[in-house]
């Protein structure tokens, strides 16, 4: 596994290398410590199988650096670690297509976790983003409905569970074998069934609630 870490700062580097031992310990870490560099080397090596991208580098805007890596490399996983921790900032990074949002704050066996969930095919949210934006509701009713309450069938199951795994319409019509406007009327329907305006709405919403979403196997 090839993993590509970039932020500015040597003892982070050194910090999450540590944390990717425990993860995958025969993984080939490459580093580097700023924008440019990171863009380089994508460019260089597509193939990288995770990268963790810090917000805060030297030569340029971390998010539009974001935008910049999931347009040209849209196959490439990217979790956003970074200390920029507030709400906007988070629901943007996943909007933009990051997998997951690791705050620099957080516990080594935090990131740990969130790091085993991304590989696995899962998205992470810091649960303070969660229960920020899902506190209202939940405040509202203790019980939390199922997909069946919700009324989603099961071919939308599959397309909300490569929703939750950051995957692009043109991915899903591949993995479910579907046209790209029956997958455009999924969505739209989980969508309304979530009360969701976007799909990092519905990747939060899914993860407050708590879903097993099925597996779809790669094609």
């Amino acid at each position: 596994m090839r993993i590509l870490v970039a932020d500015d700062h040597f003892l982070i580097r050194d910090a999450v290398r540590g944390i990717l031992r425990e993860l995958k310990p025969d993984a080939t870490v490459v580093e580097a410590s700023h924008f440019a560099e990171a863009v380089r080397l994508i460019g260089e090596d597509p193939d990288f199988e995770l990268v963790l991208l810090d917000l805060n580098m030297p030569g340029g805007d971390g998010l539009d650096t974001l935008a910049q890596l999931r347009e040209q490399h849209p196959a490439t996983p990217i979790v956003v670690v970074s200390a920029l921790q507030d709400r906007d900032t988070v629901l943007r990074a996943l909007d933009l297509g990051a997998l997951g949002f690791i705050p620099k704050s957080g516990r080594r066996d935090v990131m740990l976790g969130a790091l085993r969930l991304v590989v696995s095919g899962g998205i992470y949210i810091p649960p303070e983003v969660l229960e920020r934006t899902c506190g209202a509701e939940a405040s509202q009713s203790s019980a939390k409905p199922t997909p069946a309450d919700a009324g989603l069938t099961e071919r939308q199951l599959d397309v909300l569970a490569l929703l939750m795994e950051g995957k692009s319409n043109k991915a899903i019509c591949r993995a479910l074998n579907l046209a790209e406007p029956t997958v455009k009327n999924h969505i739209t329907a989980i969508l309304k069934a979530l009360r969701a305006k976007n799909r990092t709405e519905a990747v939060i919403a899914v993860a407050a609630l708590g879903w097993r979403l099925p597996k779809v196997p790669a094609r």
